[in-house]
C-alpha cells in the first residue's frame, strides 16, 4: 500500500492537507513555488521501480506524509473509494455479462433483493475500512514483511511460490473463521446479514455486517505479517480476492470440479448454510466434514432452474434454515407476488 499510498499522496493528498491544515496560517503568497516551508520531511521513493517527484505541497502542510493520523486518513479514504469502485465495476459486469437474471425467479430471491445487497454493502464499506486500515498502517509503517523486488526477498523461486502459498494459506484460515461464524452464539450478530441473501446476485459479495467482512479478509492482512509478499503482488492478490468474492456469488455454475470452491458450491453455502466454508477450494470442507457437493443438476442448463430443482431446494433450505435461524423473517418476491394478485 505505500505504493498506492505515494501516488495519491503526489497527485491528491499532499494538496488537500497543505490546504487543510498548513503548517502555518495561509498567506496570500502561502502557495507560491518559492514559498520557504518548516518540513522536515524528506522524499523516500516507496519503491525501487517508480518514484514521483513531490510538487511544493508537499512540504507546507502541518502533517507531513509520515504523519500517522495523515495516512490513517488517506488509507482510510483510499480503501473507501477503491473498495466501492472494484465493487461497482466488477459486480456490475458481472451481473449484466455472466449472472443468469431467471435466477430472479427462483421462490427465495427477495423482494428488492439487489438494491438491498448495494445497500448493506455501501453502508459496510465504512466500517470495514476503518478495521483494515490499521493493518495498512503496518504495512506503511515497516511492521510487516512485504518487500519491493525480488533481491529484496527469499529469491526468484519465492516469486512464483508466494502466490499459492498465500492461497492455501488464506484458504486453511478463513474456512476457519467463516465456520466460526455459523456459530450459534456469533451468527445472528454478525453472519446472518450476508445469509439474508439465499439466491444472491454478483452484488451481494460484499453485503456484510462490517465485523463479519474484515473477519474474512484478516487472512490476507496476516500473511504479509508472518511470511514474505512481495508489495505488488499483495495489490495484485487484493484485486483478485475481490474478484473472486463477487465470481463465487454470480450464480454461473462452471466449475464442476471437486477441487474448485466455484459459484456452485458457495450456492450451496447459500442455500444450506452449514456447508461448504471454503473460499478457493473444497480441501478443508472435506477435510472439516463441511463439504456438500453441488447437484448435478445445476451444470445442465436445462435443469438447473426447473420446478423440481428449485423445489428440492426450497424444502431442504426452509428445514435447515428453521434449525440455524428460527422464525425466517424474508420477504420474498414470489411471495409478495402472490398476495399482490
Amino acid at each position: 500500500m505505500d505504493v498506492i499510498l505515494e501516488v495519491w499522496d503526489t497527485y491528491l493528498g499532499d494538496y488537500a492537507f497543505a490546504n487543510l491544515h498548513p503548517a502555518r496560517s495561509v498567506a496570500p503568497d502561502f502557495f507560491e513555488v518559492n514559498n520557504a516551508t518548516t518540513s522536515s520531511w524528506n522524499y523516500k521513493p516507496a519503491s525501487a521501480y517508480i518514484e514521483f517527484e513531490p510538487s511544493q505541497y508537499a512540504y507546507m502542510s502541518a502533517w507531513d506524509r509520515d504523519n500517522v493520523f495523515r495516512q490513517a486518513i488517506s488509507l482510510w479514504t483510499i480503501t473507501v473509494i477503491f473498495g466501492c469502485l472494484l465493487y461497482f465495476v466488477f459486480a456490475s459486469l458481472s451481473y449484466w455479462l455472466v449472472f443468469n437474471k431467471d435466477a430472479k425467479l427462483h421462490p427465495k430471491y427477495l423482494k428488492n433483493q439487489i438494491s438491498m445487497e448495494i445497500r448493506q454493502s455501501v453502508s459496510s464499506f465504512p466500517g470495514m475500512a476503518v478495521l483494515t486500515t490499521l493493518f495498512w498502517l503496518l504495512e506503511v509503517r515497516g511492521y510487516t514483511k512485504l518487500y519491493d523486488t525480488p533481491a529484496d526477498g527469499p529469491g526468484m523461486w519465492y516469486e512464483y511460490a508466494q502466490f499459492p502459498c498465500f492461497l492455501l494459506f488464506t484458504d486453511a484460515l478463513i474456512y476457519l473463521i467463516h465456520r466460526g461464524l455459523h456459530h450459534p452464539t456469533v451468527y445472528k450478530h454478525l453472519h446472518k446479514p450476508h445469509h439474508k441473501w439465499v439466491m444472491p446476485t454478483p452484488f451481494a459479495s460484499h453485503a456484510f455486517h462490517p465485523v463479519d467482512g474484515f473477519a474474512q479478509s484478516f487472512p490476507y492482512h496476516l500473511y504479509p505479517i508472518l511470511f514474505p509478499l512481495n508489495k505488488y503482488a499483495s495489490v495484485a492478490l487484493f484485486v483478485f480476492v475481490n474478484f473472486w468474492t463477487i465470481m463465487i456469488h454470480d450464480g454461473e455454475y462452471v466449475a464442476d470440479s471437486p477441487v474448485i470452491n466455484g459459484a456452485a458450491c458457495h450456492t450451496m453455502h447459500h442455500l444450506y448454510f452449514n456447508y461448504n466454508y471454503g473460499q478457493y477450494t473444497t480441501l478443508w470442507d472435506r477435510i472439516g466434514g463441511s463439504y456438500r457437493k453441488p447437484d448435478d443438476d445445476l451444470f445442465d442448463k436445462e435443469k438447473k432452474m426447473s420446478d423440481a430443482q428449485w423445489k428440492r431446494q426450497v424444502k431442504d433450505m426452509e428445514r435447515i434454515a428453521e434449525e440455524v435461524e428460527g422464525v425466517d423473517d424474508r420477504v420474498y418476491e414470489k411471495t409478495e407476488s402472490k398476495k399482490s394478485k
